[in-house]
């Protein structure tokens, strides 16, 4: 009799790990590496791996002897369900990465996704984004335009175009290979750009968030509107008391569109001249630190990319391999 319950024990135990590897409907076999099962008159063990992903460590249980009683031999089965679930967990994430890193990107370990999708599903794709960096100890700059994002749980894919690194407002922009320096980031939204074009950030960008909306917002850095005039004003500001109390009480990156009727010409001048994108991007353009590390990238779709739930996101280089991934 208790022969009978230990060889019912062992076969419900062998059905559970099977059920635990997904059964019919799990596709490992499809994928290279194996779970392997020993079974033999020592007991069971379960093993897997090859010469693509490392060796997952075995995992064993020995049988009870006949002469143990049927609760003991119930409770050493339930042991071995554990031990063998997190090896088989284990070995199934080795899967996963290794099928959707096949093959790999020479930019792997170089340019990486954050492994976050800011507003995925938003009604508005342009709250829609994610970044990726390049890494501080990369060879070199990273030309990415003609990369790829693509949804592995929808399939919806789209490709990082170029970009204008300097853009100027009222004019049309030339573009040019989105290159990122070590160290850089990209913001990559989904929808369209507020300036019709995908851009780095610069000491001047701030100026456009006045009348347009960016996501996540644009820093507000611009040089302070009094040490514009300081500068730029001429040697008699200080005599200019109403346009030095005018500027004061002005933010930074705040274009003056109507200048008020009681400041002089001078300080019109001045006003007109200075505090807006392209006067400060005119003035500011050889400083040292003008240009951020920041891009601002736009993928141009109307509707969003990223599902709320259950999804993977791939980074692919031109050549279609896979540069990064992560899933949620």
């Amino acid at each position: 009799m208790n022969d009978a319950y230990f060889f019912l024990g062992l076969f419900a135990f062998v059905f559970v790990i099977w059920l635990v590897t997904g059964g019919p409907h799990r596709p490992l076999s499809f994928a290279g590496p194996v779970l392997t099962t020993h079974i033999s008159s020592q007991g069971v063990s379960f093993s897997g791996g090859n010469d693509f992903l490392p060796l997952t460590p075995s995992v064993s249980y020995r049988a009870a002897s006949p002469s143990q009683n049927t609760a003991q031999q119930v409770e050493n089965i339930s042991a071995g369900v554990q031990r063998v679930s997190g090896e088989v967990r284990s070995l199934s994430q080795k899967v996963s990465r290794a099928v959707a890193f096949a093959p790999p990107s020479r930019y792997r370990g170089i340019v990486f996704l954050e492994h976050y999708v800011s507003h995925p599903g938003a009604t508005d794709p342009a709250q829609e984004y994610v970044r990726l960096r390049v890494s501080v100890n990369a060879p070199g700059p990273v030309d990415i335009s003609g990369w790829r994002l693509e949804s592995g749980a929808s399939g919806a894919a789209a490709t990082i175009p170029e970009g204008t690194e300097v853009p100027l407002s009222g004019v049309i922009n030339a573009s040019q290979p989105i290159v990122l320096n070590p160290g850089d980031t990209a913001i990559i939204s989904t929808g369209q750009s507020p300036l019709g074009a995908s851009f780095r950030e610069n000491e001047c960008t701030g100026y456009f968030s006045q009348y347009q909306s960016f996501y996540p917002p644009l820093p507000q850095i611009c040089p302070t509107p009094y040490h514009e005039l300081q500068k730029f004003y001429g040697q008699n500001y200080l005599h200019d008391y109403t346009c030095i109390n005018y500027v004061q009480n002005l933010n930074r990156c705040t274009l003056v569109a109507a200048p008020p009727a009681n400041v002089s010409g001078a300080c019109v001048t001045f006003l007109t001249n200075y505090l807006n994108y392209n006067g400060c991007v005119n003035a500011h353009q050889n400083d040292p630190n003008f240009k951020g590390t920041v891009w601002r990238i736009y993928l141009g779709r109307n509707q969003s990319m990223w599902r709320k739930n259950y999804e993977v996101v791939k980074l692919l280089d031109k050549n279609g391999k896979t540069v990064d991934m992560f899933s949620y």
